[in-house]
């Protein structure tokens, strides 16, 4: 079967449609075969613990480069729904808050690419911190838990589609198994810190900046309602997934600097007191 039209591209890959009713995510050819493998099998396994994540049909080779055949899922992702109808946040944010929860009560087996595996190969190509840093970052990241539960790594709201059927949860690149509220904190990373897709108006990109706590707050006050966690929980994460987003960022300087001013504000913090 030969590509149809162009349906979207990003950083790693585009998309195109694949027959009547399937999409090829079809990678740039920089990017290695072991993301994209994980990619389809995190996919797969998250979908067959029962979430609402599109069906991945199989791993294809189309112009010398490897893609994705996925099902096509028609809907808007949650991010769009607040561009044009920004009233809708509250609801949108628990909503939000609902399915991570859902989604962390479903675990999986042994032998999955995990959580920890992820951050320390994050760890291994960040760069910009020193030696004494590193080493603190490794000494709090031995001392968190493990755990079993599906993870996605980038929960937010412009990886859910919402259709007539429901929630979808797209985009599965850095899904692995993991402790819950390591991915609670890495979505807290991606509100605070994250940029904005280029697709949106200025005048948009105000007001979602202008809205992004509060949109946090919602969310985390709806997952916590169905996921319980202690006070700290959640924080204890946010200096080792802060050094480990550093090679992402490396060519977005702004959002680089931000991050390690706040990775060197946390590491001086117990000494200030």
């Amino acid at each position: 079967m030969e590509k149809g039209p162009l349906i979207g591209a990003g950083r790693t890959a585009e998309v195109y449609a694949w027959g009547q009713d399937r999409i090829l995510k079809l990678y740039q050819d920089w990017m290695a075969a072991p993301p994209i493998e994980r990619e389809f099998a995190i996919t797969r396994a998250a979908r067959e613990a029962g979430l609402p994540v599109p069906a991945a049909d199989e791993l294809v080779q189309v112009d010398g480069r490897l893609g994705i055949v996925f099902e096509r899922i028609h809907g808007v992702s949650m991010l769009k729904v607040l561009e044009s109808q920004p009233w809708r946040l509250p609801g949108i944010a628990r909503q939000l808050g609902e399915l991570h929860a859902h989604m962390h009560a479903c675990t999986l087996p042994p032998g999955t690419y995990t959580q920890r595996e992820q951050i320390e190969k994050g760890l291994e190509w960040a760069k910009d911190l020193t030696e004494a840093e590193m080493s603190a970052i490794r000494a709090i990241l031995a001392g968190l838990p493990e755990g079993q539960s599906v993870c996605h790594g980038d929960f937010h709201p412009d990886n859910v589609l919402l259709t007539d059927h429901g929630p979808i949860i797209i985009d599965w690149m850095t899904g692995t198994r993991g402790h819950p509220l390591a991915d609670v904190a890495r979505t807290e990373l991606l509100f605070s810190t994250g940029g904005l897709p280029p697709r949106i108006s200025p005048f948009m990109k105000v007001v979602i900046n202008l809205s992004r706590s509060w949109i946090y707050r919602i969310y985390l006050r709806r997952y916590l309602q169905l996921h319980p966690a202690g006070p700290g929980e959640t924080e204890a994460w946010r200096l080792p997934l802060l050094a480990a987003r550093l090679f992402e960022v490396e060519n977005y300087p702004d959002e680089k600097e931000l991050i390690l001013g706040r990775i060197r504000a946390i590491l001086a913090g117990p000494r200030s007191h």
